[in-house]
């Protein structure tokens, strides 16, 4: 078929944007920046967002919608979260449009200027914590826990589709608390749910950990990431999780009357993942024959191919497939038969490798013949015949395998692309030449943090949560440290 991918070794980069345009995922829409994310791109997400969603209601979380646009004079209330994305905003200014009377088409009608202008969200915390003010009086009206689902706009001058788009899709948890205490278990509680779900739905390993003070999300006091590591050595972080104290309470006067009688201010946290976790799913699994998917994700599990010469040998095939497809379907597996005529079984085979489809069956006339069926797996290629007896069993069991393998082989990789080094020079050879995790010491400066990032790239992707505490000298600066930190060039 034509749809042949760039090799990763060849343009790990251009690899990466020809699957997302041929596996149907999404393409540049005709807004300068923005995707449009196709139906079976969005059928993953869909996963995504199901499997999520649940955890969040487990978690006691429920969804909420707040507006899209946030008064201009909310931003200015918080001084650091509004420097952190200023840069970034979109701003509506007017609301009419009209005919130019010299002919020259629609112009903004200059009449119709905004008493204050609106920025497009590109985060909630302004206008959530003005609504959560008229929400909150005592400790008996907390916690609130939130969640949405939502749209978010951030200005990007370099694009790329999933990973750094002007216009994404994403989750935004925030949550108010009476103690600092409750906020910062919320904080820590939802950066693990993000890691299980990377790790046993996405196949993922991540690392957990805090940022450093430059990389903290404007307006928070901490941040916590999950970072994963991608086939050309680069992280990506994959989830964040902000404790952000008494920061917009007091932005915001959101004061509540605590048990003793006494007001005090709502101590508070954020957290998000958006549609960068399909990039994340892409890029640590996939191969040169196209996506890779765990089975818990794709949008559907086993594909069943028809091989037939004519109108008779189908219909008989079909019955055949109809019981199996039953019998899928009775496990929870969710399956596709494609017994389209307008293209062949080799084409369909193809195509359904690039899109990552775990599990492939084809049935012919000699299958009929002999009560068997052939079987081939993404993960490893591998192609099997068996008999269609108990086939579905063989194949729940196969999933489950797959999503293991796909796990496996990940955390490998990253095993394998993990290094401790204790000198600059050993530092930047690796980061230059290798790329992949480095641990190394760090004298705690932003100062020496900076000067590494503008020499090699590679920034600190997080202080780990469970960091063995080891006393070293700083890779950079040769001063004291107590511990080693995670560096990585970064997407």
């Amino acid at each position: 078929m034509a749809k042949v991918l760039t090799k990763r070794k060849e343009n790990y980069s251009q690899w990466y944007n020809d699957l997302v345009i041929k596996a149907d995922l999404a393409e540049n829409s005709a807004v300068r920046g923005c995707m449009v994310i196709k139906p079976y791109g969005f059928s993953i997400w869909e996963k995504m967002q199901a499997a999520l969603d649940k955890m969040f209601k487990e978690t006691g979380h429920s969804n909420a919608y707040f507006p899209l646009f946030i008064p201009k004079s909310f931003f200015s209330r918080e001084a650091s979260h509004v420097e952190g994305f200023a840069k970034e905003c979109a701003v509506v200014t007017h609301y009419r449009l009209k005919n130019d009377p010299n002919g020259k088409g629609i112009i903004v009608d200059e009449d119709a200027k905004l008493e204050e202008e609106l920025i497009v969200r590109p985060t909630s915390e302004t206008i959530i914590w003005n609504t959560y003010k008229g929400w909150i009086q005592s400790y008996r009206d907390l916690p609130i826990l939130c969640n949405q689902w939502a749209n978010v706009v951030r200005w990007e001058m370099r694009t790329r589709l999933f990973l750094r788009t002007t216009e994404f899709l994403w989750q935004e948890g925030h949550t108010a608390h009476a103690t600092k205490n409750e906020a910062l278990e919320e904080t820590i509680k939802m950066l693990n749910v993000y890691s299980e779900f990377a790790e046993k739905w996405m196949a993922l390993p991540v690392i957990k950990g805090t940022k450093t003070e430059s990389e903290r999300f404007a307006g928070a006091i901490d941040t916590y990431s999950i970072e994963a590591l991608m086939q050309d050595g680069k992280a990506l972080q994959s989830g964040t999780s902000h404790f952000l104290g008494q920061n917009f309470a007091k932005a915001f006067d959101v004061k509540f009357a605590n048990k003793e009688g006494k007001l005090d201010y709502v101590w508070a946290s954020s957290w998000g993942v958006s549609t960068r976790l399909m990039g994340a799913l892409i890029m640590a699994h996939s191969d040169d024959n196209g996506l890779v998917l765990p089975p818990k994700l794709a949008p559907f599990q086993v594909v069943i191919v028809p091989i037939y010469k004519n109108a008779e040998q189908l219909k008989k095939i079909s019955e055949a497939v109809d019981a199996i497809i039953h019998k899928l379907k009775a496990k929870g597996i969710s399956v596709k038969y494609d017994d389209r005529d307008t293209q062949k079984p080799g084409w369909k085979f193809a195509e359904y490798e690039l899109k990552g489809v775990p599990v492939r069956l084809a049935l012919g006339a000699r299958d009929l013949e002999n009560n068997t069926i052939e079987l081939a797996r993404r993960d490893t290629l591998e192609k099997n015949t068996y008999p269609q007896k108990n086939i579905e069993s063989r194949i729940e069991t196969l999933l489950d395998d797959i999503q293991n393998n796909i796990y496996n082989k990940a955390f490998k990789f990253r095993e394998e692309n993990t290094y401790k080094v204790d000198t600059y020079e050993e530092f930047k050879e690796i980061i230059n030449n290798k790329g992949g995790f480095v641990l190394a010491h760090w004298d705690g400066t932003t100062e020496t943090e900076q000067k590494i990032k503008a020499e090699t790239k590679a920034t600190i992707r997080c202080i780990l949560l469970d960091n063995e505490k080891e006393e070293g000298k700083c890779i950079y600066s040769g001063k004291p440290s107590k511990q080693r930190v995670l560096f990585a060039k970064a997407y």
